[in-house]
Parts: structure tokens; sequence; C-alpha cells
């Protein structure tokens, strides 16, 4: 017995076909790094860009919003099918698709590309979007679209993997948090993950990041804090800060879903006089705001990690810029103005709780809202605490992600992301069919 298990992991390890399949998929996750690592550097430029022409010309980034919003989803309908959509329901969505026809039409190089275009675009107009969800979408892209090339990458359970790595992978390159991306394939796009396939999705994920990472050079998404709370002394934030990111992450959530169902059969219709009126109201939002609400929110996030101020209403402002945002039509993402408006809602507690460090709470307040958001636990308390390399917090922050997880499912009862994979799944599912 023993024997045939040695001669059989030896020829494994000897088979060039097999070698063949690990130097492709090294090669896969090593491109798609420098891929994520140029559209971080391309977003962050683009949001700074936009930043700065507020700055100096306000008048005209007022302007913006409404002019931008209506040429992405011109361009998204006439030329870039596909790539609308925060990109992670799209990914979902695929994983479930009965054939390469269907799949195709989601995850292809051109729609990767385009994602990456159309997403530094919509952070130019000032859109209240995230590069994250979209990364996911191009690792999925890129990693299903060059299986073409490996005959023995297509069967159907290796294609479900390339498709969870590819997307954790993304995630991984995206916010330089490896761990946090291998539990986001494990907790949000695979409800069986496959242990016999996990080597593929962790190297992946590990290769990608290392690259990313090199390209980037080390750093943590929203800066490091040394402020640490036990969870004894905590328990007031914890709970104050789980019951109302969780309810206000819900109701977010649930917005988002009723609005896209609603919304839908307008946006089919009239898909340009929606976008321009959405755009008018991030316009509006956004001098309410005195320009908070534009962007991706990371600068904000940042500064109330680092211990500055934003404006007490700053949360609520950014909600609604968010939801106007996904509701255009353009691609973009929820990762990074969620995590934004959990910190300004944490800063807003903290009011409540002088005795308690102010950094501490609003990592409190990111991790409740978005756990809300997405319903994800324990990627949500992971990324944040990955992203300020706060590991003295786990406690904290996985007690406040559990109890905000259950308070959103009772204001969310289906997690967003499959929500809305159900209605991009069936839509596409019924286009399909009409086109036959």
């Amino acid at each position: 017995m023993y024997k045939r298990h040695y001669h059989q992991t030896k020829r494994r390890l000897l088979s060039i076909n097999k070698w063949k399949v690990r130097l492709f998929l090294w090669g896969s996750a090593i491109f798609l790094g420098l891929i994520a690592a140029f559209f971080a550097l391309a977003s962050h430029q683009s949001d700074e860009l936009y930043h700065q022409l507020y700055r100096e010309h306000p008048m005209i980034a007022y302007s913006l919003p409404p002019i931008g919003l209506t040429l992405i989803v011109w361009l998204t309908r006439r030329f870039f099918k596909g790539s609308e959509g925060s990109g992670i329901p799209q990914a979902i969505a695929a994983l479930s698709m009965s054939s390469h026809h269907m799949r195709s039409k989601v995850l292809s190089l051109k729609v990767a590309f385009a994602k990456i275009f159309l997403t530094c675009l919509g952070l130019l107009s000032g859109a209240s979007i995230g590069r994250e969800g979209p990364t996911v979408h191009i690792g999925a892209s890129i990693l299903y679209s060059l299986r073409k090339y490996m005959p023995n990458l297509r069967g159907r359970d290796m294609t479900r993997v390339l498709i969870l790595a590819g997307g954790a992978a993304g995630i991984s390159a995206a916010f330089n948090t490896p761990l946090a991306g291998i539990i986001f394939a494990i907790e949000e796009m695979s409800r069986s993950f496959e242990e016999r396939k996990s080597g593929t999705l962790l190297i992946a994920v590990v290769l990608a990041g290392v690259t990313a990472l090199s390209v980037l050079g080390e750093y943590t998404y929203f800066g490091h804090t040394t402020e640490s709370i036990a969870l004894s002394q905590a328990w007031i934030a914890v709970i104050a800060c789980g019951v109302v990111g969780g309810l206000l992450g819900g109701l977010f959530s649930s917005s988002l879903i009723y609005g896209t169902r609603q919304i839908a059969a307008y946006l089919s219709a009239y898909p340009i006089r929606i976008a321009f009126f959405c755009g008018l109201i991030l316009s509006l939002l956004g001098f309410l705001s005195d320009g908070q609400t534009f962007g991706t929110g990371y600068l904000e996030a940042k500064s109330l990690v680092d211990g500055g101020e934003v404006s007490p209403a700053f949360p609520f402002y950014k909600l609604l810029a968010t939801i106007a945002s996904y509701l255009s039509g353009i691609p973009g993402g929820i990762f990074a103005p969620s995590l934004s408006i959990g910190a300004g809602l944490g800063a807003d507690l903290a009011q409540f709780m002088p005795g308690i460090p102010f950094s501490a709470i609003v990592m409190l307040g990111m991790v409740g809202y978005f756990t809300g958001v997405v319903q994800t636990p324990i990627t949500a308390f992971v990324i944040v605490m990955e992203m300020t390399a706060s590991s003295s917090m786990l406690m904290p922050l996985m007690a406040t992600a559990l109890i905000a997880k259950a308070v959103s499912h009772l204001v969310c009862p289906i997690p967003i992301y499959q929500a809305l994979a159900d209605a991009y799944l069936h839509k596409t599912v019924q286009a399909n069919t009409n086109d036959k």
C-alpha cells in the first residue's frame, strides 16, 4: 500500500504534463498580479486626478459625474457588454453557468481590460466606486480565458477552480491581503470548496499577491494603527458597531437588491437617462459633503484610521452616493466605499464612547458595516486586520463581525452578492435563450 502510494506520488511529481500545467498556472497568476498592480496604480491615479480637479476647479468637477457616467454606460452597452457591475456577482454567476458560450460573455480578456479602463474612467468622473470587486472579475476572467491554451484545464471541475482561484487572487492582489483572498474564495464565491483542488487556489493567491507586492512595495491599505482594546473592555463598542453596522449594512444591501430589480426594466429601456440622473445625484451629494463622497473613500477612511476627522454626515452621504453609482449601471465595486462608510460610522459612534481609543472604534465600524453589507464575517475582519496591520484587535473585530452578520441577516436574508449573482444569471440565461 505504501509503495503504491509512493510510486503514484513520484509519477505525479515527475509527470511532464503536470509540470506544464503547474508552470502555466504559476505564470498566469504572476501575470494576474502584474495586471492587478497596474490596475491599482491606474485607479489610484484616476481618483487623485479627480480630487485635484475638485480642489482647483470645483465647478468643472461637479459637472463631470453626469457627463462621465453617461459616457461610461454608453461605452459599456455599445462596446463592452459583460463588464458592467461590481464584478463579484458576475464571477459567482459564472460558476453556475452550464456552457462555455455563456461564460465567455462574462469572463474574457476583453471584459477584463474593459473593466480596468471603465472603472478608472468612473473614478475620473467622481463615481463612488472601488477597484476590488472589479479585480475579482478581472482575475476570474484572466484565469478562465487563458485555460484555452491548456487542454488539461478544460474540465468542469478545473474550470470552477480556475474561476475561484482567479477571484481569490484578485482580492489578494487588490488589498495586499493573501489570507483574505483565500478566505473570500471559500466563504463568498464557493459554498462547496473542493479540498483536492485547494493547491491551485493557494498557489494562485500567493503568487498574485507576491507579484503585486513586488510592484507596489510593502504597504498597508489603510495605513497602520497601534491602537488596541481587550474584548472585556470594548464590549460596548463591539455591540454598538456590530448592531448599527449590521443594520445599516443590511439596509444598504437590501436597497441595492431591491433597486436593481425595480430599475432593471427602465435601465434596459433608458440607460443613458438613468446614468445622467444618477450622475446629477452624485454631484448634489458631493456639493453637500464638500467633495467627500467622490471617489473610493480611501482618503477619508485612511484619515480616520490615523485619527483624523470627517463630517458626521459623511457615512450617510457616501452610502447614498454608492447606491447612485451602482444603480447607474457603470462598472465599479462597493468594497472600498463600504469600508469608508464603516470608518465614518465608527467615527460617529466614537463620539458617544470617549473612553475608548478613537482609531479602534473606527476599525470596529469598518468591520461592522462591511460585514453587514457582504455578510462574510471572516473575510471582513481578516481584511481589516491585514489592511491595518492590527492583529492585536483580532477578538474585538471577530466579535463585531459575528454580531453584524446576525443583525444584517434579519434585514437582508439573502447575501447581496448571491442575490445579485442570481439576478444576473437569470438575465443572462434569458438573453441566451432569446438569441437562440
